[in-house]
């Protein structure tokens, strides 16, 4: 499900950590829709940028009008601009569009120290672009050069106090809202700056916005090299949020967290600054939706004991028609008893529906049996999952012997049985609870579907358990 639409204008890295590529990773991350304008095409890794070829501006523009003239977008976010020739587009799409909100990471030198923004660009960007920011996320020494071009005297910081002074000031230049990042500029605990590595104890940034609001937000600093296009992906995740109908503060303190998270855990790649970890709070399911009971069913846990279920000798027996009488009227008595257990299991699964509708969802055909236990000490979707092998085993054991060419129809005393299990009444109770597990289970995460297997598989060597209570020769 797609939770707002973010139009990114940015440079391309190739070595996915920073860009357009690490700006896409996050918003995917974030459950938004992606857009994006090429401004420049760069040759970067992790050591470095060796090269920058320039998007012609009226390429850039044709590709922000394509997107916002069909598409639309709630955000607009910037990150290389490469020309002032393209910030002057940029500029003009903006106020032709009035997209709801402007988010500009003003990258003008890489973590490698490359020059990514001519100066001759940085008065365009005060000019045209700061006065539509809604939030504007320099580093301190991107901050330093935004005020230093705009005649300000940049003075040495020594507090936290002299960062938001700094962003105060740039907040004159037109932006809404400025977030001064301090990654640059460790701060000791005492919040005065570290003068050495030892001293390096907190990260503050810097959030000022209208009628004098001042957010300090703080993380543990952490020592790490894994931090090539942390502002490309900060000013994205702050996009996404803002996307989401999230107000400024809470957008910005949100995106600060997730980074700080990507960097702990990142994946150590290259051989210089690497990428953060950008998926770090999201999981992907090993399954498309509404196929978890087929990849349930060939899962290396499950594929082995499912076939020594479904083929059994006693379910071979009662296809040919070979299976002592005696056997299958104590497999009858047996069911009897076990479906007590199984009305009491529904009503359980009942009281723990979250929901009217999941009530009346559950099958309520009487062809399984549950063990109570594994519903009174686990979840809903457990119960379900406990009660599956039957619900679907009873019902693939027909299926099986109805098209298998060693059944025997005529005079097999029972074909009957096997016919109402392929009946449409158990056909549609299968259906409805397998449509039921796949509804929920797209809820669960992967180390959870793990856990529910592992229920599966034990009920369904329960169901081989039962079989092999009587002779089926």
């Amino acid at each position: 499900m797609v939770h707002g639409k973010v139009l990114v204008i940015a440079g391309s890295d190739p070595s996915g950590g920073a860009g357009l590529e690490a700006d896409q990773k996050v918003l995917a991350a974030h459950g938004c829709y992606a857009m994006t304008s090429t401004t420049a095409l760069t040759i970067q890794n992790t050591k470095g940028v060796t090269g920058v070829h320039v998007i012609p501006s009226e390429v850039v523009g044709k590709q922000i009008e394509a997107c916002l003239e069909d598409i639309g977008a709630d955000v607009i976010k910037t990150g290389m601009l490469a020309s002032a020739e393209t910030i002057q587009v940029i500029a003009q799409m903006i106020t032709n569009f009035k997209v709801p909100a402007l988010v500009v990471d003003p990258v003008m030198v890489s973590t490698s120290g490359a020059q990514l923004l001519p100066h001759e660009a940085i008065a365009q960007l005060t000019q045209h672009l700061l006065p539509h920011t809604t939030v504007l996320t320099p580093n301190i020494p991107e901050a330093t050069l935004l005020l230093s071009q705009n005649g300000h005297d940049v003075g040495e910081i020594q507090s936290v106090a002299d960062v938001e002074a700094m962003g105060r000031k740039i907040q004159a230049l037109g932006p809404e809202w400025v977030l001064v990042k301090g990654g640059h500029m460790p701060f000791r605990g005492d919040l005065t700056v570290a003068k050495t590595k030892e001293e390096n104890e907190v990260v503050i940034d810097v959030l000022i916005g209208p009628e004098g609001t001042v957010v300090r937000i703080e993380s543990p600093y952490q020592e790490s090299t894994s931090t090539h296009g942390t502002g490309c992906s900060l000013a994205s995740a702050i996009s996404a949020r803002l996307a989401q109908g999230a107000d400024v503060p809470t957008a910005v303190r949100g995106a600060c967290r997730y980074i700080e998270a990507g960097i702990k855990t990142a994946p150590k790649i290259g051989n210089g600054h690497g990428p953060l970890d950008h998926f770090h709070s999201t999981h992907v399911l090993p399954f498309s939706p509404g196929y978890f009971v087929e990849y349930l069913l060939e899962h290396p846990a499950v594929r082995d004991v499912w076939n020594e279920f479904l083929y059994h000798p006693f379910v071979m027996a009662l296809g040919n028609g070979t299976l002592p009488l005696e056997s299958f009227k104590g497999y009858i008595i047996q069911d009897y008893l076990y479906l007590i257990h199984f009305s009491r299991a529904n009503a359980l699964a009942a009281y723990k529906a979250k929901t009217i509708g999941d009530i009346s969802r559950v099958p309520c055909t009487a062809y399984t049996r549950y063990v109570l236990d594994v519903g009174q000490s686990e979840d809903w979707l457990a119960l379900q999952m406990a009660l599956a092998p039957c619900l679907l085993g009873y019902g693939a054991v027909a299926k099986m012997l109805h098209a298998h060419a060693d059944t025997v129809r005529e005079g097999n005393t029972y074909w009957a049985w096997i016919e109402n299990y392929k009946a449409d009444d158990y056909v549609e109770a299968v259906r409805l609870g397998s449509e039921l597990i796949e509804k929920n289970i797209r809820l669960q995460s992967p180390s959870r579907i793990e856990e529910l297997i592992k229920i599966f598989v034990h009920a369904t060597r329960m169901e081989i358990g039962f079989w092999e209570m009587f002779p089926y020769k």
